[in-house]
């Protein structure tokens, strides 16, 4: 992997695309990047006690790192 965590980095396909943000997270394994403010995802969380009400958390999910490049 040529980038690091702390890179500021531009997406070069998906959805994103053009986008540019500082990279949180590397995953060298599994050859992936988590982007700043990209990909972001919702996930519903359930109620952990009575009363209590269930929320849904928006997260960065991770990107292959060969969907970007250094900027």
């Amino acid at each position: 992997m040529n980038v690091k965590k702390g890179d500021t980095v531009k997406i070069l396909s998906g959805a994103d695309r053009g986008k540019s943000g500082k990279i949180i997270r590397a995953l060298p394994r599994s050859n992936s990047v988590v982007v700043e403010g990209i990909n972001l995802k919702k996930k519903a969380q359930r109620p952990r006690k009575m009363g209590e009400k269930g929320q849904i958390l928006t997260f960065a999910a991770p990107i292959n790192v060969s969907k970007v490049t250094k900027a």
